[in-house]
């Protein structure tokens, strides 16, 4: 098992590497020229070749690629050419908000996801099946930025009963400690301001979701099918035991295995989608962060922020696995086959049944 760790760490290591170098590439591809946005638009042609010798950018790629490593060693992502700020300090101030999103739109990912996908098994071939497989469908076909624009349109433009935008209501302030608006109102004791933190988070979180409910719906709905035609199940309810205790704890307990490694996987792909989301609802964040940092060519900041996200992806699969490791025994007993030395997401088949 440790030899096993020990080699999901190299490989997420090499991930990594092939990260920051797409990375710096991709930036160097992107139109613009950061030394004309570092210099600032009335900058004339001598001070923008100041610019571009003050960042480097006069130098071969090659040169400008070891420099980048050494610095980011040395946890420096740079500073940014737009806020004459640290890179790093500013995601940091904006990386808590995402994930207060990526997090409530994870909750009820789970909270609606995998009751549709139980409801789908259970009632295979029957109207709450194709009901429940066309709701998640839906979810998933509808373009983020159009679902959050419908979502703003009915619910807050038409019906009144959602906010339009932002974080907080008009006139309501808490103090900035952990980034996140609902944990900074609870850490104040306000619970207006939470209120109005909870109310604003719902549709951004329902639009950023509604993509990945229907994955976890699909997962289940597969993972209960072979689970309840499975033998041990036709034989707990030969027993006598309860639908309920059948369908629970022999069908979902086992069907959840392969849902953990979705919603691992998803956790890193939300983080990337609040990209559309916070433009779409006017919200602080690292996507919004990001899509600033490339309209104004601010070269390290898009750079930092591709890392990061890719950070969080990386670090969500790999605990993805050591946790599949950890909760299935069959896979920590065969650890000495060839077939066990393969990543445990990929042991579980998440095919979804037609």
């Amino acid at each position: 098992m440790t030899r096993y760790v020990l080699k999901r760490l190299g490989l997420s290591v090499v991930v990594l590497a092939g990260l920051v170098v797409l990375a710096f590439v991709m930036v160097q591809i992107l139109p613009g020229d950061p030394a004309r946005a570092a210099a600032g638009r009335t900058a004339t042609a001598a001070q923008v070749a100041q610019a571009r010798t003050a960042l480097g950018l006069d130098e071969p790629l090659p040169v400008q690629f070891v420099r980048f490593i050494g610095r980011l060693l040395q946890g420096d992502l740079g500073t940014s050419v737009v806020t004459h700020r640290a890179v790093l300090g500013d995601i940091t101030t904006v990386l808590p908000s995402s994930l207060e999103l990526v997090v409530a739109a994870m909750l009820l990912n789970v909270l609606i996801g995998v009751p549709l996908g139980v409801l789908a098994a259970y009632r295979r071939g029957k109207a709450a099946d194709a009901a429940s497989r066309i709701v998640a469908l839906l979810g998933a076909a509808l373009p983020v930025f159009w679902l959050g624009l419908l979502l703003q349109l009915l619910f807050a433009a038409k019906l009144g009963w959602l906010p339009l935008y932002g974080q907080l209501g008009f006139g309501i302030e808490v103090p900035t400690v952990t980034g996140a608006t609902t944990i900074d109102a609870l850490l104040a004791g306000d619970w207006s301001a939470f209120g109005s933190a909870i109310v604003h988070l719902l549709l951004p979180a329902i639009t950023l979701a509604a993509a990945f409910i229907a994955v976890v719906a699909r997962t289940v709905r597969s993972s209960m099918i072979t689970t309840l035609d499975a033998d041990y199940v036709t034989l707990a309810r030969a027993t006598g035991a309860s639908e309920l205790r059948v369908v629970v704890r022999h069908g979902l307990r086992n069907a959840l295995l392969p849902v953990s490694t979705i919603l691992g996987m998803q956790l890193g792909w939300m983080l990337g989608s609040t990209v559309l989301v916070e433009s779409t609802f006017n919200r602080t964040g690292i996507g919004a962060y990001m899509v600033t940092a490339v309209l104004q060519n601010d070269l390290y900041a898009v750079i930092g922020s591709i890392l990061v996200v890719g950070v969080v992806f990386i670090i969500a699969n790999l605990v993805v696995d050591l946790v599949q490791l950890w909760i299935n025994p069959r896979l920590r007993s065969g650890m000495g086959t060839p077939r066990a030395r393969r990543r445990p997401s990929a042991l579980v088949s998440t095919e979804v049944a037609s």
